[in-house]
C-alpha cells in the first residue's frame, strides 16, 4: 500500500514537471521571434555540428592573424594606419564570462576575435581594441564583447554582457558619458557579424532587422547604446561575398567582404558615415585591404628572434 501511495506521488511530480517544462518551451519558443523593436530572446538553438574541416582549422593549436591596410575616418579627415584580426578558439566559461583556465562540460567552446586599430590623428596616436566571444555552434548570440580606446585625451571602455539581457558597462572621461550601467533588450550585434562569417556564413541575417552597432562606432561617434534599424544583404562577385549593413537613422553603411570558401577569410571593408564635428563634418569612406595571413601560436612568439613575423604580416 505504501509503495503504491509513494508510486503515485511520484508520478504526480513527474506530470507537474512536465507541465511546468512544456510551459516554459512554449514561451521561449513565442517569444524568439525576430521582429523590429521586439527583443531576440538567447534562448541558445541546437547546437550546429562542426565539420572536419572547421575543427582541422580552428582547433591546431594556432591562431590565426591577418594584417590589414588601414584608411580611417576621425576628425573628419582619413588617417592612414594599419589594422589587425586575431581569430583563434578557447574555452569560455558561461557564468563569469571569462576564458577558462581548466576543462570542464559547462565550458562554451567560442571563436575570439581581437581586432586591433592604429592610426595618428595629427600629434597623437589611436590605439583601439575589440574583442568579441562567439559560440562555434553558431547557436546564440556573443557571449560578450569588449571595447578600449586610447589616445591622448584620455583612454574609454565599454563592456556587454550576454544574461538575461545584455548588460552594458560603459567607463569614459568625459562627464557627459561617464560611469554607465544599464540593460538593453536582446537584438542582432554588429560585434558578432564578423565572426559569425569565420563560422557559419549561410547564417548571416538578411533583410530589415533590429541590430545594436559596434561598440567602436557607437562610442567615438558619441552615439546612444541601443539598437537601431539596420537593412542587411548578402551578394556574390567573382568568388567574394559582401555583406552589408545599412543604418538609415545613422546614415551609416558597412560592407565586409570575405571569401565565398572556407575558412571565410574577410578581404576588405569599408565603413561609410558622416565623420568630424561641426564645420569638418563630412561623408567619409574608412576602408582597410589584406595584406597578409598567417596561423601561428603567437602567445609563444614573444621573443626577439620573432620580430620577423611582423615583417611577415607588413606591421
Amino acid at each position: 500500500m505504501r509503495l503504491l501511495k509513494l508510486n503515485s506521488v511520484i508520478y504526480s511530480i513527474f506530470a507537474i514537471a512536465i507541465l511546468l517544462t512544456s510551459c516554459k518551451e512554449r514561451s521561449k519558443s513565442n517569444s524568439n521571434t525576430i521582429a523590429m523593436g521586439n527583443t531576440v530572446t538567447n534562448v541558445p538553438t541546437p547546437k550546429k555540428q562542426l565539420s572536419q574541416e572547421f575543427k582541422d582549422y580552428w582547433y591546431n593549436g594556432n591562431a590565426e592573424i591577418t594584417s590589414y591596410h588601414l584608411e580611417q575616418a576621425r576628425y573628419g579627415e582619413i588617417r592612414k594606419g594599419n589594422a589587425v584580426m586575431i581569430y583563434v578558439t578557447e574555452p569560455f566559461l558561461p557564468d563569469a564570462q571569462v576564458k577558462a583556465d581548466n576543462n570542464n562540460k559547462r565550458n562554451i567552446p567560442v571563436l575570439k576575435l581581437n581586432s586591433t586599430k592604429n592610426y595618428i590623428t595629427g600629434i597623437y596616436p589611436y590605439s583601439i581594441m575589440t574583442s568579441s566571444f562567439y559560440p562555434v555552434h553558431d547557436n546564440q548570440h556573443a557571449l560578450k564583447l569588449s571595447f578600449s580606446s586610447q589616445e591622448w585625451c584620455g583612454h574609454v571602455y565599454a563592456q556587454l554582457n550576454n544574461k538575461d539581457h545584455f548588460e552594458m558597462m560603459s567607463n569614459s572621461y568625459f562627464q557627459s558619458e561617464g560611469d554607465q550601467q544599464y540593460q538593453l533588450d536582446k537584438a542582432h550585434l554588429e560585434n558578432e557579424i564578423w565572426n559569425k562569417i569565420r563560422v557559419n556564413p549561410s547564417n548571416l541575417p538578411i533583410g530589415e532587422i533590429s541590430m545594436i552597432p559596434s561598440l567602436e562606432f557607437t562610442r567615438l561617434s558619441h552615439k546612444e547604446f541601443k539598437a537601431y534599424k539596420a537593412i542587411t544583404s548578402l551578394t556574390e562577385v567573382d568568388g567574394i561575398r559582401t555583406y552589408k549593413i545599412n543604418y538609415p537613422q545613422l546614415e551609416r553603411t558597412l560592407k565586409i567582404n570575405f571569401e565565398n570558401r572556407f575558412p571565410y577569410v574577410v578581404e576588405s571593408w569599408t565603413d561609410t558615415y558622416y565623420d568630424g564635428f561641426g564645420n569638418n563634418k563630412k561623408l567619409l569612406t574608412s576602408k582597410a585591404t589584406r595584406i597578409n595571413r598567417i596561423t601561428t601560436p603567437y602567445w609563444q612568439k614573444n621573443s626577439n628572434n620573432d620580430l620577423s613575423l611582423r615583417d611577415s604580416l607588413g606591421l
